[in-house]
Formats: C-alpha cells, structure tokens, sequence
C-alpha cells in the first residue's frame, strides 16, 4: 500500500498548503499595516473619541446654527423689502392699516402682552416611580411631540394671541416635531427642557391649560415619575416675529 503523502490526494493537498500560508502572511501582514496606519492617524490619542471627528449630533448642531442664522438673514432682507414695497406701491393708510393687521394675525410682526409660559422637561436620571406607581419604561420618562402638541392647542383654545415655542414664534403651518428626545422645529433641533409662551388672558391660557385632557394625562406621569411641569405668568412679554419662509411646499403626483 502506497503512503498517503505519495498518492493523488495527497498531492492534492499538498497544493492546497502552500497557498494557505501564503494568505496567511498576507493577512498578518496587512492587519500590521492597518495598525501602523491608525497609530500615525492617532497621534497617541483615541480615534474612537476624538474630538476632530464630526458626530452625528454635532452635524445636526452646526445645522441647526446655520438655519438660524439663514432665518435672521430673511428676517433682514424681508423687513428691507417690505419698507421698500410701502414706499413705492401708493397705498392708502386704510390698505397699510389692514396689511399691518393681516401681518399681525400671521404672526410675522412682533407682540407684546401679558403672557403665560409652560415649561416642560424630561424626568431627573435614574428616575424611580412614586409609592404607588408601576416601574417606568424609557418612554415614560421622556417628553413627547403629542406632550408639547397638547400644550400648544390649549393654548390656542384659551386665546392666544400668540405662541413661541423656544425662541420660535408659531404660525399657522407651523409644525411641532420629535424626533427621539429632541424637538424640531422649523428646520433647528432643540433638547429638553422646552419652554412655550403665549401671550392673551392670562386666566382664560391657564384654565385651558388645566381643562385639556391631554395635559391631564400628562400629569399624571409628572405625578407618578418625576416629569417637568412650570407654569409661569408674566406682566409683559414680546415674542419676535416669524422669520422663515411662508411658501408651502407639498407633494405632487408623478406624471
């Protein structure tokens, strides 16, 4: 009987050895080269946490920043263009007196008044339920879009005049966001605590507000874990005026 080494499948597998270590070095030998490469790129720090590399969250940040610098930039360039239209159209004090009216309305001009502020926030770290209460899930820790939704709507129901939402003043399409536990709105991201204004009756923004059974619901988890919940009122506030763009963007068919 012939000795494996000398038959066909031992030949076989023979040639199938040589090429083996031959990868082999060549792996080692370009994990060696990974290696090197990342201790130069590092310069003795951690790559994993250095802080020339961009996050995610501070993307999201400098957007957020160049928005609002773009919104106090159309802010100028509109307040310019709205003189210049005034000056040169030839409209009668009744027409201005009405466009003033129509801009108050729509919430681009600045008010002032007597106001009421909500201020919600997120439950304190490692919050624990009160005597009586069932354990918290994450959810139940947190402030959500239809937390703040709720506020805003009776606010309006109780009057408003006028609603900012940080320092957003609202208007008629404006939408309130989440996104996780931040809150966007109007092209910028904004994190807990949130704070919301309204300018009206002061008596009539804050039985709404105790009249929502939203907010009711709310409560109880302020209650039972630990949420934010403020409300301040205030002699006189002036909210800004809305600064972004008013056209209307929505989808069409494809043709």
């Amino acid at each position: 009987m012939s000795n494996s080494a000398d038959s066909p499948q031992g030949s076989v597998r023979r040639n199938f050895r040589h090429p083996a270590r031959v990868l082999t070095a060549a792996v080692f030998a370009l994990a060696g080269l990974i290696f090197v490469t990342s201790a130069n790129t590092a310069k003795g720090t951690n790559i994993r946490t250095d802080s020339s590399l961009l996050k995610l969250s501070d993307l999201i940040q400098q957007r957020s920043n160049k928005n609002a610098q773009l919104d106090e930039t159309t802010a100028a360039v509109r307040k310019d263009i709205d003189a210049l239209v005034r000056r040169d159209d030839g409209s009668t004090e009744a027409e201005d007196a009405r466009l003033k009216e129509l801009e108050r309305d729509g919430g681009t001009t600045k008010l002032t008044g007597h106001s009421v502020s909500v201020t919600l926030d997120d439950a304190p770290p490692n919050a624990t339920a009160n005597p009586g209460y069932p354990d918290p899930q994450p959810n139940d820790l947190v402030i959500h879009q239809q937390d703040l939704q709720a506020v805003v709507n009776a606010l309006w129901q109780g009057g408003a005049r006028g609603i900012q939402v940080m320092d957003q003043r609202l208007i008629s399409t404006s939408a309130v966001r989440c996104v996780g536990n931040t809150l966007i709105l109007q092209g910028r991201v904004y994190s807990p605590p949130y704070k919301i204004t309204a300018v009206g009756d002061p008596g009539k923004l804050k039985q709404a507000l105790n009249n929502s059974p939203a907010i009711s619901n709310y409560l109880l988890y302020v209650k039972a874990y630990g949420l934010g919940w403020k409300v301040d009122e205030h002699e006189a506030v002036t909210l800004p005026g809305y600064s972004g763009t008013v056209d209307l963007h929505y989808a069409e068919p494809v043709k």
